[in-house]
C-alpha cells in the first residue's frame, strides 16, 4: 500500500516549523526538525523535503508503521537515517524505506534498538506531515551561511565574526520579524485573503493548524519539565571509617551531597525535591531557577548503623513557572502530576487560541464572507470621510 504524507501550505508549515523551534528553544527542550537527502522515502517524503521529526523521550517505544530516524550502523556507512518500521522482534525493530522493495536487515543493518532511535516523524491520521523543499533550502541557506561567514571574516580580518550559528541566529531573528509582518499584512490586505480564499483545492483547515501548533508547544512543554527530571539513585556505602569519597559515609553519620538543578530554557521553572526514605532529607525542598540559571539542592544521607551497600533516592518534579508559584505549590500539595496537567492544559489552549486567532474563518466561504464584509465596512467608512 502506498502511504503518501500530508503536504501543507508553504507559509502554514513555516509556521509550525518556527513553533516547534522556538518553543523548544525557549523551554529548554528543542523540537528537531529533519529531512531526507535520498529518495528512499518516496512518495511518503520526497527527496529534499522535511519533516518534524518528535523526540524519542516524547513518543516513547514506536510501533510498526510508524517513521523514525535512528542512528544507522551499515546504512550508508552509518549515520541517522530516516525510514518505516514494519515489524517489532524480540531482538529489534524491523525498517524499511517505503521505495525500497527489502528492509534495512535483508541487507547488513541489524534491527533497530531503542537505544539508536532518535526522534519519530510527526504523523496526522497516519501520514506523515512533510515540509515541502525544507530540506533543499536548508542545504542552500547552509552553504549560503558558509560563503557569507568566509567573506566577512575575510573582509574584517579575522578567522571568525559570528560563525554559522551565529549568522543563522540573525537570519532567523530577521525572519521571524518579516514573517509577523506579512502576517500582519495579510490580514489587512483583503485582496491577498480573496486570492488565498478562492483557491479552495489548497485550503488547509485552520484548526488542524492550530492543533498542531499546540501539539508542538505542549510537547516542548512536556519534555522540558519530564527529560530533566525523574528519580536519582545513590549508591551508598556504610563504612567504619571516614573517607573523601562522597557516597562512602561512615556508619551511624551524615554526609551531603549537591544536586544539581539546571534550567537551560528561557522560561523560569520550579522543582521540588523529595527524598526516598527515611535516611535521606533535601534542603531545600522546592527550588525557583531562573532563566539559563542552575543551583543547588542539598541531599543530606545518613548511612546506616550497619556496614555494607546500601541504595537511596530522591525524586524531582519540575514545573515551568508559567502559573504563580502560590498556585503550582496549592496544585501539587494535592498531587504532583497535578501541575503538570494543569500548565500542560493552559499552553496548549492558549497556542490553539492564538492560532486560531491569527487563522481567522475556518471555512473558505466564511473566510470570503468576513473578507466582504471587512470592504463594505471599508466602504462605508471611506464614503463617510470622503
Amino acid at each position: 500500500m502506498i502511504r503518501r504524507g500530508v503536504k501543507w501550505g508553504i507559509q502554514g508549515l513555516a509556521l509550525v516549523a518556527l513553533i516547534g523551534l522556538v518553543s523548544g528553544q525557549v523551554l529548554g527542550q528543542p523540537i528537531l526538525l529533519g529531512f531526507v537527502e535520498t529518495g528512499s522515502m518516496e512518495p511518503t517524503i520526497d527527496t529534499g523535503d522535511g519533516f518534524v521529526a518528535i523526540p524519542s523521550d516524547l513518543t516513547g517505544d514506536p510501533e510498526p508503521g510508524d517513521v523514525i530516524v535512528f542512528e544507522a550502523e551499515e546504512i550508508h556507512g552509518g549515520g541517522l537515517t530516516t525510514h518505516r518500521v514494519v515489524e517489532e522482534t524480540p531482538r529489534g525493530y524491523v525498517t524499511r524505506g517505503d521505495a525500497n522493495p527489502f528492509t534495512d536487515q535483508d541487507g547488513d543493518e541489524p534491527p533497530v534498538r531503542d537505544a539508536q532511535i532518535v526522534a519519530t516523524a510527526w504523523q496526522v491520521n497516519g501520514n506523515v506531515v512533510t515540509i515541502p523543499r525544507f530540506g533543499t533550502a536548508v542545504m542552500t541557506a547552509g552553504d549560503a551561511l558558509e560563503r557569507a561567514q568566509t567573506r566577512l571574516a575575510s573582509a574584517v580580518g579575522t578567522r571568525s565574526v559570528l560563525g554559522s550559528s551565529g549568522l543563522a541566529t540573525v537570519l532567523l531573528g530577521v525572519s521571524v520579524a518579516l514573517y509577523a509582518v506579512e502576517t500582519v499584512r495579510e490580514r489587512r490586505s483583503p485582496s491577498l485573503e480573496s486570492r488565498g480564499a478562492d483557491d479552495e483545492s489548497e485550503w488547509i483547515d485552520p484548526r488542524l493548524l492550530s492543533a498542531g501548533f499546540a501539539l508542538l508547544v505542549v510537547a516542548a512543554a512536556a519534555a522540558a519539565m519530564v527529560v530533566p527530571a525523574g528519580t536519582q539513585s545513590y549508591d551508598v556505602i556504610s563504612a567504619e571509617f571516614e573517607s573523601e569519597r562522597p557516597l562512602v559515609i561512615e556508619q551511624g553519620t551524615t554526609a551531603d551531597v549537591p544536586y544539581p538543578v539546571a534550567n537551560g530554557g528561557f522560561v523560569p521553572t520550579i522543582s521540588y525535591v523529595e527524598a526516598g526514605g527515611p535516611d535521606v532529607t533535601t534542603a531545600p525542598g522546592r527550588a525557583a531557577v531562573g532563566p539559563q540559571d542552575e543551583t543547588s539542592v542539598t541531599v543530606s544521607i545518613t548511612a546506616p548503623d550497619e556496614t555494607g551497600h546500601y541504595t537511596t533516592y530522591i525524586t524531582e518534579y519540575r514545573y515551568l513557572h508559567v502559573l504563580p508559584a502560590p498556585v503550582i505549590d496549592a496544585l501539587y500539595g494535592i498531587h504532583p502530576r497535578l501541575p503538570f496537567a494543569t500548565i500542560l492544559s493552559v499552553l496548549g489552549a492558549g497556542t490553539y487560541g492564538l492560532g486560531r486567532f491569527l487563522s481567522g474563518p475556518g471555512d473558505p466561504r466564511s473566510r470570503r464572507a468576513a473578507i466582504r464584509r471587512r470592504c463594505r465596512t471599508t466602504r462605508s467608512i471611506l464614503r463617510r470621510l470622503y
